[in-house]
């Protein structure tokens, strides 16, 4: 199960009307800092799907591209399939993070979008959030801060894929930690949504190396670790000092 509860089935119906307000992410979420008539326009364009279980797929490459998404409960990944025909996991997206931006300018979406279990999302036609970006500096800030770091994160990760595994594995979790702190969770105890493979696909990595340098780090009390639960605790103290801009990043 995510950290995240999900919403009910009777408040999460395809089309059921959506309070920002009082939705539990509305302090890391896309309308953050509108004032109350702000927010209620911008209520008035988004709308909520039905709940996506697990490796239920949100679009897949080909589907039309009309909307963005933000995660309101749960996680999903994005990949896309190598000429082999192989899964290449290019990011992972939990509450509050908007999904789809990089298709903007597209007629299609690009890759497939895939819930790690229990997810659900807010639909954000794309052309009714252009207005409105056009209309609220706030909300158009915003976008241009979320598509600039989608950029600098791809840079970072080119980066850091010449880095040696125990690199790469550090900066993925202290990334999450910063991810769930934004969003009021706790930055040091979380659950995983995502398989040590999914892990060690997204890095270039084996799932025995994942295996094997998490069971590292909790024999040096780096971390606590029950199943998908993980607790970090002298892990950030121990870092080199260049992973400190990744772990602040999800903050801005």
């Amino acid at each position: 199960m995510s950290s995240y509860s999900y919403i009910n089935s009777s408040a999460a119906k395809k089309n059921a009307p959506i309070s920002c307000r009082n939705c539990p992410i509305k302090h890391c979420c896309l309308p953050l800092g509108l004032d109350q008539i702000d927010i209620e326009q911008f209520e008035g364009i988004i709308k909520q799907r039905k709940p996506l279980h697990k490796s239920e797929y949100l679009f897949r490459p080909g589907d039309p591209m009309q909307q963005v998404y933000t995660v309101r409960s749960g996680a999903l990944k994005l990949y896309c399939l190598d000429l082999e025909g192989n899964e290449r996991i290019n990011d992972f997206y939990l509450p509050g993070e908007l999904i789809g931006l990089d298709a903007i300018g597209a007629d299609y979406y690009r890759g497939y979008a895939v819930a790690l279990d229990t997810t659900t999302v807010c639909t954000i036609p794309l052309h009714q959030l252009e207005e409105l970006a056009g209309r609220f500096p706030h909300i158009r800030q915003r976008l241009l801060n979320l598509l600039s770091r989608q950029i600098h994160y791809s840079h970072q990760n080119l980066s850091h894929s010449r880095e040696n595994a125990e690199q790469r594995l550090t900066a993925f979790l202290l990334d999450l930690s910063a991810r769930y702190g934004k969003c009021g969770r706790s930055a040091t105890r979380f659950s995983l949504p995502m398989s040590r493979g999914e892990i060690a696909n997204y890095l270039g990595l084996t799932g025995e190396t994942i295996s094997r340098l998490l069971s590292r780090y909790r024999q040096q009390g780096l971390i606590e670790l029950q199943g998908r639960e993980i607790q970090l605790l002298n892990l950030p103290a121990q870092t080199p000092v260049w992973l400190a801009p990744l772990a602040a990043m999800h903050c801005a």
